[in-house]
């Protein structure tokens, strides 16, 4: 058995802001990734997916986002930024290693992996994200629809869907993304619950990061108001608001049913449709959790104040949307949350 401080579980940026936090505060943490690389679900999205945040908001703690501070980063700039940033953290990042279980020992936790190895840590940060669980919402008749179904975490391009149906069901920026390049060579329609919400991404000559930067927004603890609220609204430079004034995409109320090739919309017209893809999000991806008693609710989610496991001392939650603020799981605001759960581990630890 290797006996470490501090595990972290995941090496995307939930897990890379948290080590160079726990770094920070005197810990020696262990970073266990599953992949073969330390860029979390980064690689996998799909191929022309662009920030919505410029680079100067998009940076993990202690090393800028290089190059044009004002452009939009694409996916794979995003990687290589992920990747630098992990070789040069001085952490003992460890990838190809799955955690599949986390239980309680008499110091802190035992961590168990795929491979059959474990580790007894005296404090656990769980970051391994939303991606590996993508919500699949229930649509009358998907099981017998004869098309092709797909989450967009399995989309990577629009060329397989060239000339042909199209519908994206999702309301959110991946959504919109989706939907609008789908349409350059398909007829591609948007189904929603409601309208789209699109709100400028500029603001009196200055992106809107910017100002929630400016105002304190961005890092102020709104989760209980934002897990009420509505959709948060799609960030544009006016061209997705075009795209779909030209109607393509269209938008269209949410579907009734789905049956062999064939939708029906909810004013009772059906028409043949090839492709269903849907950017419905994702919930909580904590297996590994099952084994603490209390750690997680019956539907998955954590239970913690603030990040801070309500049940297990010395356990904590970081990449979590909404955990804290509006930018929690997002590259301009996971590092707060880190910095906050490192202090608290560190003072954990310290009692302990």
């Amino acid at each position: 058995m290797e006996h470490v401080e501090a595990v972290v579980i995941g090496g995307g940026q939930s897990g890379l802001a948290s080590a160079h936090e726990l770094v920070r505060a005197g810990l020696k943490p262990v970073v266990l990734e599953a992949s073969d690389r330390a860029a979390g679900s980064w690689p996998r999205y799909y191929d022309s997916l662009t920030l919505f945040s410029p680079a100067r908001f998009s940076a993990l703690p202690g090393m800028p986002f290089g190059g044009d501070p004002d452009r939009y980063p694409h996916r794979d700039e995003v990687v290589a930024y992920l990747s630098a940033y992990a070789a040069r953290l001085q952490a003992d990042i460890r990838t190809g290693q799955r955690v599949t279980a986390v239980r309680p020992d008499g110091s802190g936790f035992t961590v168990e992996l795929e491979s059959g190895g474990h580790l007894s840590a005296r404090a656990v940060v769980a970051a391994s994200g939303r991606f590996g669980r993508p919500h699949i919402p229930h649509l009358p008749g998907r099981e017998t629809f004869a098309g092709r179904v797909l989450h967009a975490a399995d989309y990577r391009s629009p060329a397989p869907f060239a000339g042909q149906r199209v519908v994206v069901v999702g309301a959110g920026s991946s959504a919109v993304q989706i939907a609008a390049e789908l349409a350059r060579d398909s007829r591609t329609t948007l189904a929603t619950r409601a309208p789209v919400k699109f709100a400028r991404q500029h603001l009196l000559g200055k992106d809107l990061h910017f100002w929630l930067t400016r105002t304190g927004l961005d890092a102020a603890p709104l989760r209980r108001l934002l897990k009420r609220s509505p959709a948060q609204p799609v960030l544009d430079d006016g061209r997705y608001r075009a795209a779909f004034t030209a109607g393509a995409p269209d938008r269209r109320p949410m579907f009734t049913c789905l049956d062999g090739d064939r939708i029906t919309w909810a004013d009772g017209e059906t028409e043949r449709l090839d492709a269903l893809i849907l950017a419905t999000g994702y919930r909580p991806h904590l297996p590994y959790l099952a084994g603490l008693d209390g750690a997680l609710d019956p539907t998955g989610h954590p239970r913690h104040c603030d990040g801070a496991s309500s049940v297990h001392p010395g356990l904590a939650f970081v990449g979590l949307e909404w955990r804290r603020s509006l930018s929690s799981n997002t590259l301009r605001g996971v590092g707060r949350d880190a910095a906050r759960a490192a202090r608290r581990m560190a003072a954990h630890l310290a009692r302990n």
